[in-house]
């Protein structure tokens, strides 16, 4: 009989996932089709050593693996599920998940959160109690709309530098929802990662940042966050105007900017930028723990 099709017969083994499973989970996040990968700055190797991060084996052989360490602090996101089979990721996930919900319990995780990109990840998170929150929606700037609004004078932007940091991620905290938030190690890998990186500041600090990444494709603004005691001054349509003229000369094809359908305010700044919305969007998805 083959292994893996004893998987809804007979319980995996689950245990803590180690250093030397690196190569068979790379294996499983490469070559299967049934993976559901978090869209991060952190691939989901690099969150081997935190927990909860379970593998699921039978007779040796590596079948199955979850993750979702919190970060920030509170807010667990499923950073990976990964199965061998279609078949077998419904035996797989019920029999890990309450496991590395009870590890959530003591850390403790005030919440869990997905964005599910399968239809069949959908599934298993509705039935574990799950809610579809909200989506996230794609806009897109096409470098085809001149005729923009000015710029408020008197917003001062500089690049951003790595000492920055701390203050940027009292500021991101300040500016979204938990489970929007970046920790200060996510916010400096973003930073790594940058290709355009910006900051508006006054006396009293920083009012608002942006983090831009660049593709073959295009750029994507990847966070942009503006202080709440300096919204609606003018600073986030500052620091968007600020991306797109440093993309106009050579032309760029486009950047692209997501977030999310209920948040209005962001919406109606990019749209004052010139950007559309795009058909498409992925599905929120969240789990109160407490």
């Amino acid at each position: 009989m083959n292994s893996e099709s004893t998987l809804t017969d007979a319980r995996l083994t689950t245990r803590p996932a180690v250093e030397s499973d690196r190569n068979q989970l790379a294996s499983l996040i490469h070559f299967e089709t049934h993976v559901h990968r978090h869209l991060d700055w952190r691939p989901p190797l690099d969150w081997l050593g935190l927990s909860p991060y379970l593998i699921g084996e039978q007779n040796g052989r590596l079948l199955a693996a979850l993750a979702c360490p919190p970060d920030p602090p509170g807010v667990a996101w499923i950073r990976l599920f990964a199965v061998t089979r279609r078949e077998t990721a419904a035996a797989a996930w019920r029999q890990m998940w309450p496991q590395a919900r009870e590890q959530l319990a003591e850390l403790p995780a005030r919440c869990a959160a997905a964005i599910p990109l399968q239809d069949w990840f959908r599934e298993l998170l509705l039935e574990s109690g799950f809610e579809h929150a909200h989506n996230v929606v794609v806009l897109l700037w096409d470098n085809a709309q001149r005729d923009l609004p000015p710029v408020q004078a008197g917003c001062a932007l500089r690049a951003m530098k790595a000492d920055d940091l701390p203050a940027v991620q009292e500021l991101d905290a300040a500016a979204f929802g938990e489970i929007w938030r970046n920790s200060l190690s996510t916010l400096e890998l973003a930073f790594k990662g940058s290709a355009l990186a910006r900051v508006v500041e006054d006396e009293d600090g920083l009012l608002g940042y942006q983090i831009s990444t660049h593709s073959p494709f295009g750029a994507h603004l990847a966070r942009l966050a503006v202080h709440p005691r300096a919204q609606r001054r003018g600073i986030g349509y500052a620091l968007v105007r600020d991306l797109q003229q440093h993309y106009e000369d050579p032309p760029l094809t486009r950047i692209t900017v997501n977030t999310q359908d209920h948040n209005n305010l962001s919406l109606a700044l990019y749209q004052k930028a010139g950007f559309r919305q795009t058909s498409e969007q992925y599905p929120v998805f969240q789990l109160d723990l407490e």
